[in-house]
């Protein structure tokens, strides 16, 4: 198992590695967000520990970047003990969230709970369907019937999310708040409308029906 660390003060990183390489882990680490995401691409680890005040950036919007292209358990380790940054940290995207000072053990038993938690979700059938459409949770690759479609991950998690809630009418501050943030406020107001129309092209029919004053419906087919 691969673990990356994003952690800017060098030695509370080592003794984090130090303590995975123990039990056997491969780690990397970074001081910095744009090196973390470096090695997010190259690396593909199993498993994120995220500290959210970075050099060059903040935290959670890294998080949000991470989480829009990279399907990744993250924990968040962080000296912000207030309840609204856990909440931000966990809307963005994280699995859990620990402040410091922590210990160890249980920074270790959380990465490994995480990651426990995503294989016996990965044990069940990973596949949603409707009519020739068909997605693979776990491989985040869209099928209509044999041929891939190419979609991005936000388009793929937009697509996941109407599956999962076949004709039921989802409102559009619920859709915001469920693909992109806890209030929607960081997006364009036609951000939504946008990858609606992209979605629609790339499925190549309207499966995607719009509730005028409402929100969006995915009309199901056998």
């Amino acid at each position: 198992m691969k673990i990356l660390i994003i952690e800017d003060d060098a030695g509370l990183s080592r003794g984090i590695s130090f303590a995975f390489e123990q039990d056997g882990w491969e780690v990397c680490t970074a001081q910095t967000s744009k090196d973390g995401y470096m090695l997010l691409e190259k690396e593909k680890p199993d498993a994120l520990i995220l500290d959210l005040n970075l050099p060059d950036g903040d935290g959670i919007d890294f998080c949000k970047k991470v989480r829009s292209r990279f399907d990744i358990p993250i924990l968040m380790l962080t000296a912000r003990d207030l309840e609204v940054d856990e909440i931000m940290g966990l809307t963005s995207g994280a699995d859990d969230y620990m402040t410091k000072p922590f210990s160890v053990s249980v920074l270790k038993i959380r990465v490994q709970n995480i990651l426990n938690r995503r294989q016996e979700k990965a044990g069940t059938d990973t596949f949603l369907r409707s009519g020739e459409l068909s997605l693979d949770t776990k491989t985040l690759h869209a099928f209509r019937g044999e041929e891939e479609i190419d979609l991005t991950m936000t388009e793929f998690r937009l697509l996941q999310y109407f599956l999962e809630n076949k004709g039921q009418v989802l409102m559009k501050e619920q859709i915001l708040q469920h693909i992109w943030d806890a209030d929607g406020n960081f997006v364009e107001e036609n951000t939504l409308s946008v990858n609606i129309s992209r979605l629609r092209k790339k499925l190549g029919e309207n499966r995607i029906r719009t509730i005028q004053g409402m929100g969006y419906l995915w009309e199901d087919k056998a």
